[in-house]
């Protein structure tokens, strides 16, 4: 699930984000509206509901992990209705105090919840399907993934979705970024 590479890499331009507001550090609130809008395309329109529509179908009927198969759905109803939140509050963070206080409660919502999300479906979820399905139902799985995909944003379009984001984490001054400690 490579996906999840694009979305921590955006989770780190929201923590980024964050960061400019609280230090008062001006940028353009354009550069919020477009990561939103890769969440949304990309991670709610995309790989959640591929997750919905192939994956968590898989557990319930085989009665594993449900409970944590309707955590995770909540989380994308949740995560969704955030992401609306972010892309309409976005426009005026920068001038309305309100709205930045409110758009930081929501990204700060989203990170928090989102982070141990993907690390449950990358350690609980995704290693459990393999003994799920047969290697022949596990490969095609992969393969409708990926023409959906290519339906959605193209032939390349895990490559696009990769190149947005660097192109966001440039803007905002994190792109060669070192996160070692010194």
């Amino acid at each position: 699930m490579r996906e999840h590479g694009v979305l921590d890499r955006v989770l780190l331009v929201y923590e980024a984000c964050i960061r400019k507001f609280t230090s008062k550090d001006d940028f353009d609130p354009a550069l919020l509206t477009q990561s939103a809008t890769i969440v949304r395309d990309f991670i709610h329109n995309y790989h959640e509901q591929s997750e919905e529509h192939y994956v968590f179908p898989r557990f319930r009927q085989a009665n594993q992990l449900t409970e944590l198969v309707d955590t995770l759905l909540d989380q994308h109803k949740a995560a969704r209705r955030v992401t609306e939140q972010i892309l309409q509050l976005a426009p005026n963070s920068r001038t309305d105090g309100d709205a930045q206080r409110r758009v930081i409660t929501q990204i700060a919502a989203f990170i928090t919840m989102y982070r141990p999300h993907a690390a449950r479906e990358d350690t609980d979820l995704f290693p459990k399907l393999g003994k799920l399905v047969s290697r022949h139902e596990y490969d095609a799985m992969g393969e409708d993934f990926e023409k959906e995909e290519h339906k959605k944003f193209g032939e390349d379009g895990f490559e696009k979705m990769a190149a947005l984001v660097a192109q966001l984490e440039e803007a905002m001054g994190i792109h060669d970024q070192q996160f070692t400690p010194a």
